[in-house]
């Protein structure tokens, strides 16, 4: 199932997913929780993302640990192999710091919008979600051009 679409693998076709919904989660988690008066009008956007960066996230991930597999079987070893166990380690990591931020994301949403929470709480929430936005698009960006050297080199 991850393996390969028409002979291209699915790795290719899907981590450009994750490229794009994780920054954008990390960015509007950072929005929602430091502007108040924006969060009715991005909140439906923010739920959406909580669950399409880590989804997006966790099939790049499982193509890439395929796309990983089928090289090293062709017989890839040295240098290039190195730079594909970083890459597959960022990736792994990346997964579990989206995942944790949509939680966090929806956590945050769900707590607001029924009103009544102690300020403290609330700007715990968004502590956490503002921590987790940073880690995760650090992460994202150490896979990717992680990736990027792995297929094109170090330029």
């Amino acid at each position: 199932m991850f393996d390969q679409v028409n002979g291209l693998p699915v790795h290719a076709l899907v981590l450009h997913a994750a490229v794009i919904f994780v920054p954008l989660l990390a960015l509007g988690a950072i929005v929602y929780a430091l502007v108040a008066r924006w969060r009715a009008k991005i909140g439906w956007a923010l739920v959406l993302l909580a669950v399409a960066g880590p989804a997006s996230t966790f099939v790049a991930k499982e193509s890439g640990e395929k796309l990983y597999d089928r090289l090293i079987a062709q017989g890839m070893s040295g240098n290039g192999k190195t730079i594909l166990d970083e890459h597959v380690h960022y990736g792994s990591t990346a997964f579990w710091y989206s995942l944790a931020l949509g939680v966090v994301s929806l956590v945050m949403v769900f707590l607001t919008r029924r009103g009544g929470l102690p300020k403290v709480v609330e700007w715990i929430v968004a502590a956490a979600a503002i921590i987790l936005a940073a880690v995760t698009a650090y992460y994202i960006f150490r896979t990717g051009d992680s990736g990027a050297t792995a297929v094109w080199g170090s330029y």
